[in-house]
């Protein structure tokens, strides 16, 4: 629920409470309306505020958005009403500091760049079951390959997912960028290839390419998005840096290319 307070001069109930249904964010925004509020302060409580935050922001109110450690510190007023009421006290005396907000573009911007964010954590828990599965086969790549998703390591296993367990012809997979030799790799890969290390290493390998495209997805939202900015207008902030020559690139970051790419801060 949410517990709503205005001017006590403006109505003989001057705190309702509402439900969280869509519903029930617009009566809310309808009450401010025949109350004649204009600006709103909320507390920000997990992600519960946003979608009042945002049809609230919608119906055309000033939502400022308030950390509860800065309305809370004066003792007694523990009840959701009496929250609500010197909430709205303080607002009203232009004493609330509100936390930062970006414009919707830039909201959205930020959304996709988080979904990313957790997205390349899900595939680096992915990374790590290939990588137990492959030292319970007693494949030890990780001796002589340094990076699991380096073009070596991801050709062998999928050629080991697929089928492939004669050594001499895994090792013949190596890229021409990596430094260990084909004898080494050929002496790394005899191993005890069980069929359930295999289904594991299968089962992380698929889902880690899941993972994979669902981070292109988001890039592309991304590069449109930053695209859609830039025509507008918005500045870009630098420029691109050319991790292309840089010897030890991220694997981590966004595959977004042209001039669209704008590098941006927004934080909460």
């Amino acid at each position: 629920m949410h517990t709503a307070a205005v001017n006590p001069a403006c109505t003989d109930i001057p705190a309702l409470t509402f439900g969280t249904f869509t519903q029930d964010l617009h009566d809310l925004a309808n009450w401010f309306k025949v109350c004649g509020v204009t600006s709103v302060a909320m507390e920000s409580t997990g992600v519960y505020w946003i979608p009042a935050y945002e049809i609230l922001g919608q119906r055309g109110f000033e939502v400022i958005l308030v950390k509860a450690r800065y309305a809370k510190n004066v003792p007694g007023r523990k009840t959701d009403v009496s929250d609500a009421a010197w909430l709205r006290q303080l607002h009203s005396y232009g004493l609330l500091r509100c936390s930062f907000r970006p414009d919707a573009e830039i909201a959205t911007l930020r959304a996709y760049l988080r979904q990313r964010e957790r997205l390349v954590e899900y595939a680096a828990a992915h990374i790590q079951h290939m990588q137990t599965a492959l030292m319970e086969m007693n494949l030890q790549l990780h001796h002589v390959v340094s990076d699991i998703t380096g073009a070596t390591r991801m050709r062998i296993v999928q050629a080991i997912v697929a089928g492939e367990r004669n050594h001499d012809v895994l090792a013949t997979y190596r890229d021409a960028r990596c430094h260990s030799s084909i004898e080494t790799i050929r002496a790394a890969l005899v191993g005890n290839n069980r069929d359930e290390h295999v289904f594991d290493l299968g089962q992380s390998l698929e889902l880690y390419d899941v993972y994979q495209a669902k981070m292109l997805d988001c890039e592309r939202k991304l590069e449109a998005l930053i695209g859609a900015l830039n025509n507008k207008g918005v500045r870009p902030v630098g420029s691109r840096p050319n991790y292309a020559s840089r010897p030890s690139r991220s694997t981590h970051l966004p595959s977004i290319s042209g001039p669209h790419y704008m590098a941006c801060s927004v934080s909460t």
